[in-house]
């Protein structure tokens, strides 16, 4: 390698650390997340990027798969991705078919839900099965100890099977703007830990 390229590669690797978030893509589920959600704390505290869907209470999975696809090849600037209950079942189907896997540097994945018990709304349900193939890039699955949408063992066998950290919270329900999580420091750090 020459002096430049050498130069030029530790000035690179010198950016990504001074600013790891150098493009992030918040993931919402079902419904969106609403304004005292950390997703929208994030997006507004750190500007980073939610991907908007244009159906939140019908959500298509082809539909929403495509839109994140969309928003990938608007830049070539490799992401993290942040999804939030469905987001994460989106994410998982998602890699199993794209041709843009290589773009994403790592994917936080809070509270997947369990799209395949009997008790999930009809609205998530229609995207059974788990699609459960090893993701392609580096992740980390948060859950909660007692999510309402996942048991425990259900979503350590998600985080297994998609080749995921595996991270158990405490009690702190289905993480989300209910959880009273305010701007979770604590999952900016795993994010800055990933990145």
């Amino acid at each position: 390698m020459t002096q430049d390229r050498a130069t030029a590669s530790q000035t690179q690797a010198a950016h990504r650390a001074a600013a790891p978030f150098e493009r992030v893509l918040l993931l919402p589920g079902w419904q969106d997340s609403g304004a005292a959600h950390w997703q929208s704390r994030w997006e507004a505290l750190h500007g980073f990027r939610r991907v908007q869907q244009d159906d939140w209470l019908w959500p298509r999975r082809g539909d929403w798969l495509a839109r994140l696809d969309e928003v990938l090849l608007e830049d070539e600037t490799p992401v993290v991705l942040v999804a939030h209950s469905l987001g994460c079942q989106m994410v998982a189907a998602w890699a199993a078919h794209s041709r843009h896997t290589a773009q994403v540097r790592a994917a936080l994945l809070v509270a997947p839900p369990d799209i395949e018990r009997d008790s999930a709304p009809p609205q998530v349900q229609r995207w059974s099965p788990i699609v459960r193939q090893r993701l392609p890039f580096a992740s980390m699955v948060v859950a909660s100890s007692d999510d309402p949408n996942c048991d425990v063992a259900r979503a350590a066998g998600m985080a297994a099977d998609w080749g995921s950290q595996w991270l158990l919270l405490g009690a702190h329900w289905h993480l989300n703007g209910e959880s009273g999580l305010g701007d979770w420091e604590d999952g900016l750090a795993l994010l800055r830990s990933m990145s």
